[in-house]
């Protein structure tokens, strides 16, 4: 399964962004969904997390109420979407699938290649 993620970029505080995952290569209603990012200097942390169907989701603390997963299965593709974005939000964003839902790296098998998304004050 190959997995192409897209549409980061520059925004101000408070702005909005949404990330595609395009996939590929696989049965992609066979795989969750997952986002993580990595700040400079900081490790890969996990962010929202997606079931195959869609209809149950999981979010960090820090992005809830703000960032919103979900997917078209028919497309192939896994969307998150941000609002009210914060500088503390700026990271390289990363897509991933596996066999299930999860918060850890381990729980996924399959990762995109990253798109930067920086926040400005």
């Amino acid at each position: 399964v190959q997995l192409q993620a897209s549409g980061g970029g520059l925004v101000q505080a408070g702005g909005s962004l949404r990330l595609s995952c395009a996939t590929s290569g696989g049965t992609f209603s066979s795989y969750a969904g997952g986002w993580f990012r990595q700040a400079p200097g900081k490790e890969r942390e996990f962010v929202a997390t997606i079931n195959r169907s869609g209809g149950g989701t999981y979010y960090a603390d820090s992005v809830k109420g703000r960032f919103t997963i979900s997917r078209d299965n028919g497309k192939n593709t896994v969307y998150l979407q941000m609002n009210s974005l914060e500088p503390e939000d700026t990271a390289v964003y990363y897509c991933a699938a596996g066999s299930q839902m999860g918060v850890t790296e381990t729980r996924y098998d399959y990762w995109g290649q990253g798109t930067q998304v920086t926040v400005s004050n």
